[in-house]
């Protein structure tokens, strides 16, 4: 063989070598390329908080860093009104109506908030609040909805009307310092969700559920979409519905580090961010 053609295979192999071995390399490129967008846009693991827990981070954002109820509540219930309609469009709803489930506590106030919120969203929110809070803050929120005419509620709607009339629950009856069993008082309006169709959106925690276990033995709600507030809890790692946002847009950077929230990113000016892709 002379020393031309010898050249010249050499110079076809080392080229043919070249090919493959780039083809590998921007394979690998690729690889390493969607690793890192994979890692930017999933799920980072926050933290689920137990009962005494959430409880304790309540109270350092009222006593530490000099929030107010009212101002939580505002802020819970715009967030839980913009993840409902992110996840149930007002034109996916219609003309239906949305029944807002609300208890005497702080998670009431959040949804009597998310009530006004949705009304201002163009959706038709009907307050269910059979055991009305009296002290003023309460006071004010369901005043706020009346002058919105926001229908208010001491009784459940016929059932044979629900299906027709209501598009959506928002179950916003028991938060995160809830114990089971639930009273009886309440067991109507449970055992409506259970048995509905209508999709739920539950605040912060499925009423009814264990904060730290999740759903009772004997079964409890569904809800398609879960509103995780400050931080998701512990019965956050059973849900299996659909949707799962959170809102928490206002926990200081120095409370989240203190109890390794390992909270999202909020893009842009969101108030509330999916947990679920």
């Amino acid at each position: 063989m002379n020393n031309f053609i010898y050249f010249n295979l050499k110079l076809n192999f080392l080229s043919l070598f070249l090919r493959l071995n780039t083809n590998k390399f921007i394979k690998h490129q690729n690889f390493f390329s969607e690793c890192k967008f994979l890692h930017a846009n999933t799920t980072k693991m926050v933290k689920f908080l137990g009962q005494e827990e959430a409880i304790n981070i309540d109270v350092e954002l009222f006593n530490e860093y000099k929030y107010s109820v009212d101002q939580l509540m505002e802020l819970a219930g715009l967030s839980c009104a913009v993840s409902i309609n992110k996840c149930f469009p007002q034109s996916s709803i219609g003309n239906k109506s949305v029944l807002v489930c609300c208890g005497p506590g702080n998670n009431g106030g959040d949804g009597l908030v998310c009530a006004r919120h949705l009304k201002f969203f163009d959706y038709n929110p009907v307050v269910y609040y059979p055991k009305q809070t009296d002290k003023e803050l309460y006071h004010n929120l369901t005043h706020q909805c009346c002058s919105l005419n926001i229908p208010i509620l001491q009784e459940l709607p016929e059932r044979s009307k629900i299906d027709v009339e209501f598009g959506l629950f928002v179950d916003a009856l028991f938060g995160f310092s809830f114990k089971p069993p639930v009273k009886k008082d309440f067991m109507p309006v449970i055992d409506l969700m259970k048995t509905s169709s209508i999709p739920i959106a539950s605040v912060d925690i499925p009423s009814g559920w264990n904060v730290e276990t999740g759903e009772p033995e004997e079964g409890g709600i569904k809800p398609e979409l879960l509103i995780s507030l400050t931080a998701p809890k512990k019965c956050a790692a059973h849900f299996q519905g659909k949707y799962h946002y959170i809102g928490g847009r206002f926990v200081p950077p120095k409370l989240a580090q203190k109890y390794d929230l390992d909270l999202p990113k909020y893009p842009g000016t969101e108030c509330c961010v999916s947990l679920k892709y």
